[in-house]
């Protein structure tokens, strides 16, 4: 599996993938024409890679005009949705991956983002009484 995909694949998603958008399906196929290898040996094609870049588009247009209150709240709820799918991929690298760098970088990925949903979610509960 050629790492720099994999490498590529974690820094997408921390700058902005998202994660949870990705339409995917478990192979052993060998790429493909436009389809790329994912960890884990999953296959994404351009349409789905384009897709991961769109939902980050699509987490910034909950934000688009909105101030305050508004904007906070949709803010932590895109933002947890977004961390949690950082902490699913890098959960895949640690399974996964071959090179010891990046299970380091998904373990520490992983420490982050559980650190900063868990604090995102007590500023939910403390601040607009989200359980």
């Amino acid at each position: 599996m050629d790492t720099k995909v994999i490498g590529v694949a974690l820094i997408s998603l921390i700058v902005g993938a998202g994660g949870t958008f990705i339409a995917v399906r478990d192979t052993n196929e060998i790429p493909k024409g436009n389809s790329h290898m994912m960890p884990g040996g999953q296959m994404v094609d351009d349409e789905s890679m384009g897709s991961m870049h769109g939902a980050m588009g699509d987490m910034m247009a909950e934000l688009s005009g909105k101030t305050g209150d508004e904007f906070d709240k949709a803010f932590l709820a895109e933002m947890i949705v977004h961390h949690e799918g950082a902490v699913d991929m890098a959960s895949a690298a640690l399974k996964d991956a071959k090179h010891n760098e990046l299970k380091q970088m998904a373990n520490a990925i992983i420490s982050a983002q559980m650190t900063e949903i868990q604090q995102m979610k007590d500023w939910q509960k403390s601040w607009y009484d989200v359980q």
